[in-house]
């Protein structure tokens, strides 16, 4: 509910998701840090184009649902089933 006669203006940056590139932060900071491990650590520069691939399937899930990160990690979570 509001009074008459205030209102209160909320800025767009205090309800939207911070993004990195496109991909929610959690995500963009784990797949380059694997990147980066794997082309660094085994010499493997076939894997700089499978980890673009991974960011611009997530840039394209982060614009239909900016929270699919955590949903998904939730779900990884949660057991199927929890008995009675």
């Amino acid at each position: 509910m509001s009074t008459p006669g205030f209102n209160i203006v909320v800025h767009n940056s205090l309800t939207t998701r911070i993004l990195m590139g496109g991909v929610p932060r959690k995500l963009a900071i784990l797949n380059g840090t694997l990147c980066a491990a794997m082309v660094f650590g085994l010499h493997s520069l076939w894997i700089i184009p499978i980890c673009a691939i991974v960011h611009i399937a997530a840039m394209i899930a982060a614009k239909k649902d900016p929270y699919f990160f955590e949903v998904v990690l939730r779900h990884i979570r949660k057991k199927p089933y929890y008995r009675v």
